[in-house]
């Protein structure tokens, strides 16, 4: 006869896919039960700590553990792909973009570098530590790419975690100073852009999972190479540039670059990579018109606005080219 607690474990185990329940489903409600008085049953449910194991189980068998059948593996893989291309995204931008600001702030005058200073030390010390935090801590974007392709995953998400933690603070501050809201448009963007990766890598670069690795190329070469495009692109054209011009331009050219190799190459190693661009295009597209939005109505440069129009639209094609080809190879037998 069923018991109550019986029924109640089966419908938490009904989170994770079917091929997991047919193989384990028994076996885990018999472990379940095992020690659970049979006259106490029908008054008992599963804890909160069975349900999130169980919870984060069924996340686990979604994103390729041991035994998944094909699609879910691939389903995984693009998740880990997405991870690590977004972090490399991130870390080289969180590097360009402080490089370029203290080249700036040192050579052009001690007037420029006691304005970069102030932003430091003129508001205040509550200010000054989220101003050093803000600063800073995207930087560990960098030690969680190269932690990550090391296979230190501990080391990995709490660096990725704790650079995304900078993105919350727009939304806090009008709490708790007297700062105004953000613009909520680019602010939410922004936090997408730096929490879905952190969480993609946390979820699908769990113990079963295979050691990450890029497609092409070395770590330190491929991390050069976009830090390298991203600066060029500011420093050329300077005009254009804002906090989204740099690591928009380096994703377009590497999402090109990758559409360009994956056309002489197909194999396992491209698997997921087209699904994991078109949804880092995707939030960089959203970005890029969250930051565009706002002045529209404002007589801007024409450089300026047909730069980022330009550039819009190059993302938009790109994110669509990469969806059919990502569509395709999740697809494929």
């Amino acid at each position: 006869m069923t018991t109550l607690l019986e029924t109640r474990y089966r419908t938490v185990l009904r989170l994770l896919p079917a091929y997991y329940r047919r193989a384990r489903e028994e076996e885990m409600v018999e472990t379940y039960l095992w020690d659970v008085d049979p006259e106490t049953q029908d008054q008992s449910r599963p804890t909160l700590g069975e349900v999130a194991s169980i919870a984060a189980l069924a996340l686990r068998s979604r994103l390729g553990a041991v035994g998944a059948p094909r699609p879910y593996d691939r389903v995984g893989s693009a998740v880990r792909l997405f991870a690590l291309f977004a972090v490399l995204l991130q870390a080289a931008s969180a590097v360009v973009d402080r490089v370029l600001s203290l080249t700036w702030a040192s050579t052009n005058g001690p007037a420029q570098w006691n304005i970069f200073v102030s932003d430091f030390t003129a508001r205040g010390l509550p200010t000054t530590v989220v101003t050093v935090a803000e600063w800073t801590l995207p930087l560990l974007c960098t030690v969680g790419f190269f932690a990550l392709l090391h296979d230190r995953r501990r080391l990995a998400r709490a660096s990725v975690l704790i650079a995304a933690l900078p993105t919350l603070w727009p939304f806090l501050a009008p709490l708790v100073t007297t700062w105004g809201p953000p613009e909520p448009a680019y602010a939410t963007a922004a936090a997408l852009l730096a929490w879905l990766p952190a969480l993609a890598l946390c979820a699908a670069y769990h113990r079963d999972a295979p050691p990450a690795s890029l497609p092409f190329g070395s770590p330190g070469i491929v991390f050069l190479a976009c830090c390298v495009v991203m600066g060029a692109s500011v420093v050329l054209l300077p005009t254009v540039a804002d906090a989204v011009w740099a690591p928009a331009t380096c994703f377009a050219v590497g999402a090109l670059g990758w559409l360009l190799w994956r056309t002489r190459r197909r194999d396992e190693s491209t698997t997921g990579g087209g699904v994991a661009l078109a949804v880092l295009g995707l939030l960089l597209l959203a970005m890029r018109v969250a930051a565009l939005y706002p002045w529209l109505d404002v007589p801007l440069p024409a450089v300026f606005l047909g730069g980022a129009l330009g550039q819009a639209g190059v993302l938009a094609l790109l994110v669509a080219a990469l969806a059919v080809v990502g569509g395709r190879d999740l697809a494929a037998r």
